[in-house]
């Protein structure tokens, strides 16, 4: 244990359970502090005194500094551990899983940069991550872009693939230049704005994502929210969004995020019944948020679903290839 460890390890703890952002934000910063102190035992008095430390991380610093184990850390843990336990096949499914499809940076309404992004799905044993940025300009995406082709090199054998999430407006198009699209590796296309309650409105918005060659994964599809603004889950025909995505080839996806968990249980049987493709999202705003698709392989698995049909589990050049088809 060292205070580095120490402090980046709470923080990632804290972002799985969707902490409050400026604790997040304080230990990361006194984990930046901590980087420049020598190997050497620090009392809690000395580190609250260093730029960026408080009481608390204070406290991380001193005790991990001497090798021992923060109580702090071990009550983060704890609560990470807590819970009922994943079953034999959901972590069967998740040791397959080789990327994410959905994934945010500060560059829109994440909080890490995407290298920290990428570093941390690639710490997390993924092989490649979709960055997937939405409500970008056109010329900031192709900024984006350009970063990174800059960032691979150094990131490599892992691999950052260019990518976007969509808004798919009432009239069923998507909010991004179309020739732009057709440069990025991977589209996920969803609704954000409350669909209102005109489920046949929903279902024609739906279908023309889910038939649009740009489109690769059909995000959160029913747009609900279960934390503190709950929304329900619009209503639409999902035989016919769940037909058109098989017969398309655009993947369901499998949104791990806890405020989503999208679809429900009963939309997630009807795609896989109808043979759809999926894709297991994390839809993470922050790193420690890549480590929820625990979750979404549970729910996979209780279908029966197998790896081939998750594209999450494919190899970077077989997602490419299915990508480039569309």
């Amino acid at each position: 244990m060292d205070p580095v460890t120490a402090l980046e390890r709470i923080a990632f703890l804290l972002e799985r359970e969707l902490a409050d952002p400026q604790r997040i934000e304080a230990l990361r910063t006194a984990a930046e502090t901590a980087a420049a102190l020598p190997p050497e035992p620090i009392d809690a008095a000395q580190a609250a005194r260093l730029p960026g430390v408080d009481a608390v991380t204070a406290r991380v610093i001193a005790d991990a500094s001497v090798g021992r184990s923060p109580q702090y850390l071990l009550e983060t843990e704890a609560r990470a551990a807590a819970g009922p336990a994943p079953t034999a096949a959901a972590i069967r499914l998740r040791e397959k899983l080789q990327g994410d499809c959905h994934l945010h940076s500060d560059w829109s309404v994440g909080t890490a940069s995407p290298e920290r992004m990428a570093r941390t799905a690639r710490a997390l044993g993924h092989h490649w991550a979709a960055l997937t940025d939405r409500g970008l300009a056109p010329d900031r995406l192709r900024e984006q872009l350009d970063l990174i082709e800059q960032l691979n090199p150094r990131l490599a054998p892992f691999r950052l693939l260019t990518g976007t999430e969509c808004e798919i407006l009432p009239d069923g198009t998507l909010d991004q230049d179309e020739d732009l699209l057709r440069r990025l590796d991977v589209v996920v296309a969803a609704v954000h704005t409350d669909p209102g309650d005109d489920p046949a409105a929903t279902t024609r918005r739906l279908l023309a994502a889910a038939r649009n060659p740009l489109v690769d994964v059909l995000g959160h599809c029913t747009g609900r929210r279960l934390g503190e603004h709950p929304r329900p889950p619009a209503e639409f025909d999902a035989d016919a969004v769940f037909t058109a995505c098989r017969e398309h080839d655009t993947a369901v996806e499998i949104n791990c995020h806890p405020d989503r968990r999208d679809p429900p249980d009963d939309l997630l049987a009807r795609a896989a019944d109808l043979g759809c493709l999926f894709a297991i999202d994390t839809d993470a705003h922050a790193p420690g948020q890549l480590d929820w698709q625990l979750d979404g392989c549970g729910r996979a698995a209780a279908l029966g679903l197998d790896a081939e049909r998750v594209v999450t589990a494919w190899s970077v050049d077989h997602l490419l290839a299915w990508t480039g088809a569309g």
